[in-house]
């Protein structure tokens, strides 16, 4: 794909849900782009998309295909908290938010993050949260979001 201009900006784009077949349509590859995406085989790809369905719309993987390479170009995720406090009330955690190289410029993360906090809000979330670096901060405020506290983090692998 090419870097994008000005018409590639108003090009109509769909967000839609992650399918099995994405895998063959680079999503892993989009996801390397991100962090650190192992091989994956197929039947573990199948496993886990399929636990991650039996969450039903409390976990929800989004992507954009490119419909001239049928390639993955952009994707996110949003899972839904319960929590005891607020009332018995939700909160949405987006992770994984990625848009090919190739392919930025063109307002795709935008359009994940708005069709991941939309997803979010119609759930009945009373907020929606992410961790970001540093270096992304300026784009997630474009996105609506501010900075709130500290993350912090303790890897076990």
């Amino acid at each position: 794909m090419e870097n994008p201009n000005s018409s590639k900006e108003e090009k109509n784009v769909r967000v839609r849900k992650l399918e099995l077949s994405d895998k063959s349509k680079g999503f892993l590859e989009l996801l390397q782009q991100l962090t650190v995406c192992d091989s994956v085989s197929d039947k573990e790809f199948e496993d886990r998309f399929k636990e991650i369905s039996m969450y039903g719309d409390d976990h929800l993987v989004c992507v954009i295909e490119d419909d001239v390479s049928a390639k993955i170009i952009a994707t996110g995720s949003v899972f839904i908290e319960k929590k005891f406090i607020r009332n018995c009330g939700k909160v949405g955690h987006i992770e994984d938010v990625v848009v090919d190289g190739s392919a930025r410029g063109m307002q795709l993360g935008k359009k994940i993050v708005g069709f991941l906090a939309d997803h979010a809000r119609s759930m009945g979330c009373y907020k929606v949260i992410l961790d970001c670096s540093a270096e992304n901060k300026v784009f997630y405020e474009k996105c609506g979001f501010k900075q709130k506290e500290i993350q912090m983090v303790e890897y076990f692998v």
